[in-house]
């Protein structure tokens, strides 16, 4: 009896969420597109003022963290030259 009423409730539930998903949905899509051609057709709005740098400078955006590192963790040991003596 008591997984009877949970099916029921469930294909309510999930035919109720149907129909709103076909309702919602449509208005939902036409509002994200609408602002996505409106910002298409107006890509200066968006863009701060027309700032180019001088030319011949440089603008580093992102620099990686301990980029001369060694590949080897410290935990590994220390590196021991050797010569190879062949007999």
């Amino acid at each position: 009896m008591l997984l009877i009423r949970f099916l029921i409730i469930s294909i309510c539930i999930l035919y109720m969420l149907r129909m709103l998903g076909r309702l919602l949905l449509p208005a939902i899509f036409r509002g994200v597109i609408n602002k996505t051609q409106a910002q298409q057709n107006n890509p200066t709005q968006n863009r701060p003022a027309d700032r180019r740098p001088k030319e011949g400078t440089v603008k580093v955006d992102y620099i990686p963290p301990n980029v001369y590192k060694s590949a080897v963790p410290d935990s590994e040991g220390e590196f021991v030259k050797y010569e190879e003596v062949k007999k």
